[in-house]
C-alpha cells in the first residue's frame, strides 16, 4: 500500500502496491482512452486505450531474452518500502502473487493462477473476506501459497509493528484477524471497519520469509527475493551493469513463460532510441520527441495511447500569495487546459481533451468532468479574482517578456527565465510572482511550462521558471515544499478512496511542530474532502462508493490545489518481433504471454 517516494522518472507497468509521482518528462508505457463532457454525469468506462502487440501464445516462439529499457536498478525489491520505485513493482509483477488483475478498464478480476475465488462472505457484525486458494500456488523453494504468508504480510504492514520499515498501512490497518479457513485453501480475512478496497490488499504477496522478519523485510528483500511464485524468478541484480535478470520459474504452475528471460536495463530516455536503433534494447518507452527517429528505423515500430496517468499543476497552499484561494482560483482560471492539451497530445494523434478528474480517469466506470466546481478558463473572472484579493494592475505597461520564450531573463546558470507581465499586478507595493520549479532538459515540460507562464502574464503574473536537476526535483523541491507552482503525474488508480487519500488529505500538525503532508505536496486539503474520501473507503455498495468520490473530486477541484491537464502520452517504442507488449494502461501484464513473434 506504499505510495510514497516520488521519482522524476516515468514509471513502467506496476504492481499497485507503489504509488509514484512522475515529472512530464516523457511517455510511459501506460495507457488508457480520453474522454471528456463538460460537467457531465457519471457514466460508464469508455474505450480502454490500451496499444498492445497483441499476438496468440501460438504465434509466439519458446526462448529468448527481452531486453527491457527501465529507469533505474531498483533501490529496493520490496514494494512497501518508502523508497520502493516503478522498476520493483514491475520486478514484483513479474515474480510474486497478485490476488487481482486489473483489465483495461481499471477493474480488478480475481487472477485464477492464485485464487479461485475471493469474495465477501460476511458483513456483520464484520466484514470477512474468503479466499480460495489455487491447490498449485507454490513458492519457488516448494512451499504452498497459504495462510501463514498473508498472516505475515497483515502484521507487517498494519502498523502495529514499528521493526518494520513500512511507507503505508492503509487497508491493512483495517484487518482485525487472519486466519486459515476450512482447509488449507482457504483464507479468511476479518476486518475490524467495513472496507471497500479490500481488493487491493495482498497484492503483491510476499513470502512469509520476507513479511515475518524485520531484518528480511528491512534489509535483505532489498537486493534479493528469498522464493518466487511468479512466471519469473530474480536471477541476478547488478547495480555496477545497471540490470536487472529475470529468468523463467521452473515452479511456475501457470502458462510457461514464453521468454527464458527479462532483462531490465536502466538506460536514460534521452539515449534510449539511439540503444534500440543499435541492437541494444527490445522494449523502451520513449520521448515524443524521439518518435521521429524511431519511426524512421527499419525493423523498430510504435505503440501510443493516452497514458493511464494524468499531468497536473500544482499550487502550493501553504504559504505566500497561493494561501489564498481566490488566487488560486485565479492562477487556475487564466490557465487554458484545452490549449495545453492540444498542444501536447494533438501532434502525437491522440486525443487532445483536458481531464476532468482528479480521481477517476476516461476508461473507468464513473469518470465525470467535475471541473465546472472550478470554473473554466476565463481571463475576466481570473483579473477579478485577483482584484477581489487585494491584487491591483498597473497602468503602466511594460515589455511583455511572455510574448516569447526567448524575451526571458537567463541567469547566469541558465537555469531561471522570468516571464514578466505587459501590466503588473500588485499589492502593498509588491509585485505578484510566483515561483515555478521544473525539472530539467524535458522538452515537454519547457513547452507547458512557458505556456502556463504567458497564460499567468496576462492576468499580471510574473513568473520565474526554475529548472532543477531531475534526481532532486521531488525530494529537495516538492516534497520539500520549495515551489508555488510546479508540474508533475500520478497514476491512475483502480482504488481511489485508498490511493488518493494521501494525496489530497488536509496536512495536520506533526508532534515535532512541522506540517505533516503524506503525499499532499500542495499542501491544500478540506476536512470535507477528508471526510468523503473515508466514507467512500468504507462503502461497500459500488454506486454509493462512487457518488462520494465525485462529491470528493468536485471539493477537490474547488479547493484549487491540484489542476488536472491531460492524460499523458505513453509512447513505447519495440523491435517489430516483440509479442505481447506495449502501452498497457491499467491492464496487468501478462509476463508470461511477452515474447518474439515466431
Amino acid at each position: 500500500m506504499n505510495r510514497a517516494a516520488p521519482t522524476a522518472i516515468p514509471p513502467a507497468p506496476r504492481a499497485r502496491a507503489v504509488r509514484i509521482a512522475v515529472a512530464l518528462t516523457a511517455g510511459a508505457t501506460l495507457s488508457l482512452s480520453a474522454a471528456c463532457s463538460s460537467g457531465g454525469g457519471n457514466h460508464a468506462a469508455g474505450t480502454a486505450g490500451t496499444d498492445i502487440a497483441s499476438v496468440a501464445r501460438s504465434g509466439v516462439r519458446d526462448g529468448g531474452t527481452l531486453r527491457w529499457a527501465t529507469a533505474s536498478v531498483p533501490r529496493t525489491l520490496n514494494a512497501f518500502q518508502a523508497d520502493a520505485d516503478a522498476d520493483t513493482a514491475t520486478v514484483a509483477g513479474a515474480t510474486l502473487p497478485t490476488m487481482f488483475r486489473l483489465d483495461a478498464h481499471g477493474r480488478p478480476h480475481a487472477d485464477p493462477d492464485f485464487v479461485t475465488k475471493a469474495d465477501v462472505t460476511k458483513t456483520a457484525p464484520r466484514q470477512v473476506v474468503t479466499y480460495r486458494l489455487n491447490p498449485k500456488a507454490k513458492w519457488s523453494d516448494g512451499r504452498a501459497v497459504s495462510a501463514a504468508d498473508f498472516t505475515a504480510q497483515w502484521k507487517a504492514l498494519n502498523g502495529s509493528n514499528s521493526a518494520f520499515w513500512t511507507s503505508r498501512n492503509a487497508g491493512y490497518d483495517r484487518i482485525a484477524s487472519v486466519k486459515q479457513g476450512e482447509d488449507a485453501q482457504s483464507v479468511e480475512v476479518t476486518f475490524s471497519t467495513p472496507y471497500a478496497d479490500w481488493r487491493s490488499l495482498f497484492s503483491p504477496l510476499y513470502p512469509k520469509s520476507v513479511t515475518g522478519d524485520p531484518d528480511a523485510f528491512n534489509d535483505k528483500a532489498r537486493t534479493a527475493l528469498p522464493a518466487a511464485a511468479g512466471p519469473f524468478a530474480v536471477k541476478d541484480v547488478d547495480t555496477k551493469a545497471g540490470t536487472v535478470t529475470l529468468e523463467r520459474n521452473a515452479s511456475w504452475w501457470g502458462q510457461r513463460a514464453k521468454l527464458d528471460r527479462i532483462v531490465l536495463t536502466a538506460v536514460p530516455q534521452g539515449k534510449r532510441a539511439a540503444a534500440l536503433a543499435a541492437g541494444k534494447l527490445d522494449l523502451a518507452d520513449i520521448e515524443p520527441g524521439a518518435l521521429g527517429a524511431v519511426k524512421g528505423t527499419k525493423g523498430l515500430a510504435v505503440r501510443k495511447a493516452p497514458d493511464a496517468a494524468y499531468a497536473q499543476l500544482a499550487l502550493n497552499g501553504s504559504a505566500g500569495p497561493l494561501a489564498d484561494e481566490r488566487v488560486r482560483h485565479a492562477v487556475a482560471r487564466a490557465v487554458d487546459r484545452k490549449a495545453i492539451a492540444t498542444a501536447v497530445l494533438k501532434p502525437l494523434g491522440l486525443p487532445a481533451q483536458p481531464l476532468g478528474n482528479h480521481l477517476v480517469l476516461p476508461s473507468q466506470d464513473g469518470y465525470a468532468d467535475h471541473s465546472s466546481a472550478l470554473g473554466k478558463a476565463d481571463v475576466q473572472q481570473a483579473q477579478a479574482l485577483l482584484t477581489d484579493a487585494g491584487w491591483k494592475r498597473s497602468a503602466v505597461k511594460g515589455g511583455d517578456q511572455a510574448a516569447a520564450p526567448a524575451d526571458g531573463h537567463d541567469s547566469a546558470s541558465g537555469a531561471l527565465t522570468v516571464v514578466e507581465p505587459a501590466r503588473a499586478v500588485t499589492k502593498s507595493g509588491k509585485q505578484l510572482s510566483l515561483r515555478f520549479v521544473l525539472p530539467a532538459d524535458s522538452p515537454t515540460l519547457d513547452d507547458v511550462g512557458s505556456r502556463i507562464a504567458r497564460m499567468l502574464s496576462a492576468i499580471g503574473i510574473r513568473t520565474e521558471i526554475t529548472k532543477v536537476d531531475g534526481a532532486s526535483y521531488f525530494q529537495d523541491h516538492i516534497a520539500a515544499g520549495d515551489f508555488d507552482l510546479a508540474l508533475y503525474s500520478w497514476p491512475g488508480t483502480a482504488y481511489p478512496a485508498t490511493d488518493d487519500t494521501p494525496i489530497y488529505a488536509k496536512p495536520v500538525p506533526a508532534p515535532d511542530g512541522s506540517l505533516s503532508v503524506a503525499q499532499n505536496y500542495t499542501r491544500v486539503g478540506t476536512d470535507q474532502i477528508d471526510q468523503l474520501l473515508d466514507r467512500a473507503g468504507s462503502e461497500l455498495d459500488a454506486g454509493t462508493a462512487r457518488s462520494l468520490t465525485a462529491q470528493a473530486d468536485s471539493r477537490i477541484w474547488a479547493a484549487a490545489g491540484s489542476i488536472p491537464l491531460y492524460q499523458r502520452p505513453a509512447v513505447v517504442a519495440l523491435r517489430t518481433t516483440v509479442a505481447n507488449a506495449g502501452a498497457f494502461g491499467f491492464q496487468t501484464p501478462r509476463y508470461e504471454d511477452m515474447g518474439f513473434r515466431k
